[in-house]
């Protein structure tokens, strides 16, 4: 046996995409070793993919349970130590605190729960059992928003006064003008979703950007949401006013109906010494802006970066790293928490993250039905 923390997954399979990116990720650092799960929720087409990962077929379970109680009676050296939860959003706190209650580490997907009073619970479940809790917020793995996230923090750009956020998508296009299309996606059901469908799946990762690369927290938000047809509960398009802790203003825009968008999350901060801007689509640029000098383009891999930004690469400048070198970022930085060693904070977002993103969803919601009104974060 290896030293590789043992790893276990939920849902995910077949051609799932995220489900790829994090088995993907999960193998960049080689410090996990996939070793089973339940990932789908028919055991014969769960075990058939377990057959093409070439898993032992008795540790690719009927179900959560049965995962727990059989994985809780093999030795403590052999079992599962982290499950990542990669299933619809109203799974994950079932799921998570199933496994937190049983001793496992977990990796979840946003948003973290479908209440912010789910969120709470599991937090303080969490505390209690002092195991390490990583919510994927994927795009916090780019070195050069970690590098954003660390000149800002050394005050490159001085105080901060703007920030503008935004997360563009078009793939509800297709899909939101016919009745019998947007009832067949899980996105715009709230059963299965939550509250929330564009800012809780994709609203939240700007969110997130937003207080991570700054540092502080939103404080005031006031939201416009749209569902665009009256009977649609769920909301396809987000424009959101924010304050910051240090009342600095800004914007929050997030759409899953922009029209031909793909991925378009983008960053912008100004401060009263210059800006900096960066783009998902374009992750290996990061542009530094100031009034008495031209615009200044840093790219990653080079040593003039910061320290965290530059443990995030793995090869040299030039070669374009993407997504899953983002999240395989996030599980270094997990692995580094579970086995015991020093790690920065911003390696992997943590179980604070996801209840803070619960709050920004839910507060975004009451705000906009209570005719667009300011409304304070907890």
């Amino acid at each position: 046996m290896d030293n590789k923390l043992r790893l276990g997954i939920l849902g995910g399979g077949g051609d799932s995409l995220i489900g790829v990116l994090h088995r993907v990720a999960s193998s960049m650092h080689d410090k996990y070793r996939l070793i089973g799960g339940v990932f789908n929720p028919e055991h014969s087409i769960s075990l058939d993919f377990g057959k093409q990962l070439g898993l032992d077929s008795s540790r690719v379970y009927k179900d959560l349970d049965s995962m727990i109680e059989s994985e809780k009676k093999i030795d403590i050296n052999d079992r599962i130590q982290v499950v990542s939860v990669l299933t619809p959003n109203y799974l994950h706190y079932p799921m998570a605190k199933a496994l937190l209650e049983n001793d496992f580490h977990v990796i979840c997907e946003k948003p973290l729960t479908t209440t912010y009073n789910e969120a709470i619970e599991l937090s303080k479940i969490k505390q209690s059992k002092k195991l390490v809790f990583a919510v994927t917020y994927t795009y916090t793995g780019y070195p050069m928003v970690r590098q954003m996230t660390d000149m800002i923090k050394n005050g490159v750009i001085g105080k901060v006064h703007k920030f503008d956020a935004q997360y563009l998508q078009g793939w509800l296009n297709p899909v939101v003008h016919e009745k019998e299309k947007r009832m067949s996606t899980w996105r715009l059901n709230p059963k299965v979703s939550g509250i929330s469908c564009c800012v809780g799946d994709i609203g939240t990762h700007a969110f997130n950007m937003v207080e991570l690369v700054t540092g502080m927290k939103v404080k005031k938000l006031l939201a416009d949401l749209n569902t665009l047809y009256s009977d649609n509960p769920m909301d396809v398009d987000a424009n959101i006013l924010a304050r910051l802790s240090n009342g600095a203003n800004g914007t929050i825009r997030s759409s899953q109906i922009a029209t031909g968008e793909e991925n378009n999350l983008r960053i912008s901060v100004y401060g009263n010494k210059g800006g900096l801007k960066w783009e998902q689509e374009n992750p290996n640029y990061l542009y530094h802006l100031t009034d008495d000098q031209p615009l200044r383009v840093l790219k990653s891999a080079h040593q003039y970066n910061s320290e965290i930004s530059n443990l995030s690469i793995k090869i040299p400048p030039g070669h374009p790293e993407g997504i899953f070198d983002s999240m395989g970022n996030i599980y270094h930085g997990v692995s580094k928490a579970i086995n015991g060693q020093s790690f920065y904070n911003e390696e992997f977002p943590g179980i604070e993250d996801g209840v803070r993103g619960m709050d920004f969803i839910e507060k975004a919601v009451h705000s906009s039905k209570s005719g667009n009104i300011w409304v304070n974060l907890d």
